[in-house]
């Protein structure tokens, strides 16, 4: 009886720690399967007729992924909620947890610290501050890239803005303390450059390029009827690094002037005008810094058209990207990159480089590089997918065994218009198309001077331009296998198909 009653107790822990261990999974699961934007989200991905089955997996892990990103963000806030109470409760605790901080930091920057998951990859909803709306329009800014990862310090000086207008509005006029790369992506516009004495307009298409020097006023028009405007705006701070301000001359409480902020006795003495008449100057009650105009206010502040010809009667950009013959075209892509067209320009200034990237729906570019360059890639059209190799991050498995030879991770998203990628240099990426549209992009090529691309794949790939003996020693493998496998007659874009014996296994399968 004695021997019954003691191998009956550790079975029936076993039972019981299996009993509550099955409850605690089923509590996560329940948390995560009562998440109402996950469900939705699988919902919507699972109604989808028009997509094949392959695609619809593909939504339902992109839904897994927000979830597990909005989670992971949940988690850190929490942590800095809870940290911030711990240092205010306990102070005499704070010398020694900054000190460890900069051991981390200085470890994180030794590549020793483990990174978030996806540190090159920016949310249109969740990475972007607004910092002006109105009813007819807004300008989000991009959150410092460091704030993201320390793996982009390189970058960490540069900000991306990106303005929204209304059909026929006016954005006020403004100059910045940086100097400003702007892109038209979608819209017409009328673009006012204020000098010394006179104002130079320019007529902005879509693609058209323009570098504005720092402290520049300008204002905006969109000319459009009905289309929105989308412009692009790289800022390259020449005050605070990382920082970039915007500075209205005209206007009263909203936006404020610059002026108002100086003291009457100055401005009376400076303008010649009584202060009752500043006051009601400085003192309007506007509708914001973007706002809607009639189709005469439009009228009168488009340039006036000439009748000799061949002038036209306004400025043109310094280019435009859309336009350009292209760098490279085939039937699965086109490449079209924009330098400098003479020293004077910013982005000669700042070794910058423009580059549009029309992928064929159904198709991939192939798998590359860039030797310098930092590439700041925006979605403008389109669906399609990301992958990109990072060396930095390791898995949470590994993390606490030195490793003795490199390990990579991958990191993967879906792309869709208004999001943001960022790949550094020497690290492989590829970019591809969905099956029912064609996947266009605007990227800035940071430090674009000198930079190569290598490729993996495709004609003249780093592999095929080896000596024989040099693959067989790589690979471990014969030189006429390697070279069948990587010998290839397309270049840079391809069709997104697998080989047709992989294929046929899958569905034997």
């Amino acid at each position: 009886m004695a021997m019954k009653i003691n191998l009956s107790l550790p079975i029936s822990l076993f039972f019981l720690l299996a009993f509550f261990s099955t409850l605690a999974f089923a509590k996560k699961e329940t948390e995560v399967a009562a998440d109402p934007e996950l469900i939705t989200c699988k919902h919507q991905c699972l109604q989808q007729l028009q997509y094949t089955e392959a695609e619809k997996q593909m939504c339902l892990q992109s839904c897994d992924m927000y979830h597990g990103l909005k989670h992971e963000h949940e988690k850190q806030v929490e942590e800095k909620i809870r940290k911030k109470i711990k240092d205010e409760g306990a102070p005499q605790e704070h010398d020694e947890e900054e000190e460890s901080g900069e051991k981390e930091e200085e470890k994180a920057e030794e590549g020793g610290e483990e990174e978030e998951e996806y540190p090159y990859i920016f949310e249109e909803d969740w990475d972007f501050d607004t910092k002006v709306e109105t009813d007819d329009g807004r300008i989000r800014v991009l959150k410092k890239f460091t704030e993201k990862s320390k793996l982009l310090k390189g970058i960490e000086n540069i900000r991306l803005a990106i303005l929204e207008a209304r059909a026929h509005t006016f954005v006020a006029p403004r100059h910045f303390d940086s100097d400003v790369v702007l892109f038209n992506i979608k819209g017409r516009a009328v673009l006012g450059w204020v000098k010394e004495t006179e104002t130079e307009k320019f007529v902005l298409e879509s693609g058209d390029m323009l570098s504005i020097p720092a402290g520049t006023p300008v204002y905006i028009v969109n000319r459009d009827e009905n289309e929105k405007l989308y412009l692009a705006m790289l800022h390259i701070p020449v005050s605070t690094p990382g920082k970039f301000e915007e500075f209205f001359g005209p206007g009263g409480r909203d936006p404020e002037s610059v002026l108002s902020a100086f003291g009457w006795n100055v401005l009376q003495a400076a303008l010649q005008s009584p202060k009752r008449e500043l006051e009601k100057l400085f003192d309007q009650k506007d509708g914001g810094s973007i706002f809607q105009i009639s189709r005469e206010q439009v009228q009168e502040l488009a340039p006036k058209k000439t009748y000799w010809w061949p002038f036209s009667g306004h400025s043109k950009a310094e280019f435009n990207l859309f336009t350009m013959f292209p760098n490279f075209s085939n039937r699965y892509g086109t490449l079209t990159e924009a330098g400098p067209s003479d020293s004077r320009s910013l982005l000669q200034k700042h070794n910058i480089m423009l580059s549009f990237t029309n992928i064929t729906k159904e198709s991939m570019s192939t798998i590359l590089y860039n030797s310098h360059a930092t590439k700041i890639a925006v979605v403008i059209s389109g669906k399609g997918g990301l992958q990109i190799v990072c060396p930095h991050i390791t898995s949470r498995s590994n993390e606490k065994h030195e490793k003795s030879s490199p390990s990579y991770h991958r990191i993967s998203a879906e792309l869709k218009p208004g999001m943001l990628f960022v790949v550094p240099p020497g690290h492989p990426f590829v970019t591809f198309s969905s099956r029912k549209e064609n996947l266009q992009i605007l990227s800035f090529e940071i430090n674009a001077k000198d930079n190569k691309k290598f490729t993996f794949a495709g004609k003249d790939n780093i592999v095929s331009s080896m000596d024989d003996l040099a693959k067989e020693l790589g690979f471990n493998h014969p030189s006429e296998i390697v070279n069948r496998i990587f010998d290839r007659k397309e270049s840079l874009f391809f069709p997104f198909k697998l080989p047709h014996e992989v294929r046929d296994r899958r569905g034997d399968a």
